[in-house]
């Protein structure tokens, strides 16, 4: 339940941060742009990482061998 916050919290902190770098610089819109893409792939990766195995990996069920 908690996933789709984690994608939109992420884009949301993203466009923030560059939306703040874009006043600061003056830059306006190419910070809010970078920055969002860049919560979003991050928000995505954060899911992913979540949906997957349990952080073994993707070895569940293998031998070190």
């Amino acid at each position: 339940m908690e996933l789709p916050f984690i994608l939109v919290g992420a884009v949301i902190v993203g466009g923030l941060l560059g939306y703040a770098l874009d006043r600061w610089l003056g830059t306006s819109p190419y910070g809010m742009l970078a920055f969002g893409a860049l919560g979003f792939f991050a928000g995505v990766r954060d899911v992913l990482r979540r949906l997957g195995t349990g952080g073994d990996g993707g070895r569940a069920g293998h031998s070190s061998r």
